[in-house]
């Protein structure tokens, strides 16, 4: 283990190291508590064996700081005190301490308090492994609660907090944004006659196809079924139905066969623009986005309809 010495008297911190490192141990030596606590922030010392009364910075306070240091592994702290300054040690256990050393020691008294601080400071390793893999797991998790498997867009839970998040910002700040709504002209004829293994295909080449026109910023989401939707912020209706129309024609121009269209054609898209107004809602801002994305499949499909504010 590397074991942190700090004593202000030579002789027994030359015994302590000698000791020690005759035990196979690795020995960083401080000569009073301001030089250990220097030595120990970075070190990574599995010990520190520190006297109790120090010039600078006693015993008590090193210790305190130590346990403070919530950025360095756990270090196992023993005090190293004359028989006559025993009633110290309830101070310094309450202080941090993990265990104390009485001078002069015994070379079993000090490797059966090694063989402890040994077991303890490797469980407390695994201890923060095990948070660090919990953790971990716990933003695997949350990333998969919000990820729609099929297409490896947002699902709709992710869609609601985003956009909930926009709303939040356009209303306290003023910032505007808009949504599109897209939806996989004549899906289910696809699905009739291709298949649904084909019709998975084209939902995720739909999907990367507008990722692939998203700007930085923006958002793709699986808003249920074939049905898609793009969050774009700081966007009005002029600049969002641009966007929307480049999206439009980056799917058309995947020229994916539709097997069921007659005459034969390729997969498209319809979609809806709506742009967040003052006091607006979402369950409003959605309702003229479908509404837009309604009049835009019966025109004709292959298309970009944008919703007039306030119309639902």
């Amino acid at each position: 283990m590397r074991i942190l010495i700090a004593d202000d008297s030579p002789t027994p911190r030359l015994m302590l190291q000698r000791e020690l490192e005759g035990l196979g141990h690795e020995c960083i030596v401080a000569h009073d508590g301001t030089q250990a606590w220097e030595l120990f922030q970075g070190s990574g010392v599995d010990v520190v064996i520190s006297d109790w009364m120090m010039p600078g910075m006693d015993g008590d306070e090193l210790c305190r700081r130590v346990r403070a240091d919530t950025d360095a592994p756990y270090a196992y702290f023993i005090l190293h005190t004359s028989l006559e300054d025993l009633k110290h040690v309830v101070q310094g256990m309450q202080a941090g301490a993990d265990d104390y050393l009485t001078k002069p020691f015994q070379r079993d008294q000090l490797a059966t308090r090694l063989i402890a601080a040994d077991r303890i400071t490797a469980l407390h390793r695994r201890l923060v492994s095990q948070q660090v893999e919990l953790e971990r797991l716990n933003e695997m998790f949350f990333a998969d609660s919000r990820h729609d498997r099929l297409t490896g867009l947002g699902n709709r839970r992710r869609m609601d907090e985003d956009l909930e998040r926009l709303n939040e910002q356009a209303t306290r700040y003023g910032h505007s944004f808009a949504v599109v709504l897209f939806d996989v002209d004549r899906f289910k004829q696809y699905n009739d006659t291709a298949g649904h293994a084909a019709g998975d295909e084209v939902l995720r080449s739909v999907a990367a196809a507008l990722v692939g026109e998203c700007r930085s910023g923006d958002a793709a989401y699986r808003y249920g079924g074939e049905e898609l939707l793009v969050a774009l912020p700081e966007q009005d209706h002029e600049s969002a139905s641009v966007a929307a129309e480049r999206m439009r024609g980056a799917i058309e121009a995947l020229q994916i066969p539709h097997p069921g269209l007659t005459p034969p054609g390729v997969v498209t898209v319809s979609g809806g623009v709506a742009c967040v107004g003052s006091d607006d809602t979402l369950a409003k801002l959605l309702g003229r986005a479908d509404a837009a994305l309604y009049r835009a499949k019966a025109a004709g499909r292959n298309r970009i309809v944008v919703g007039e504010a306030g119309l639902v």
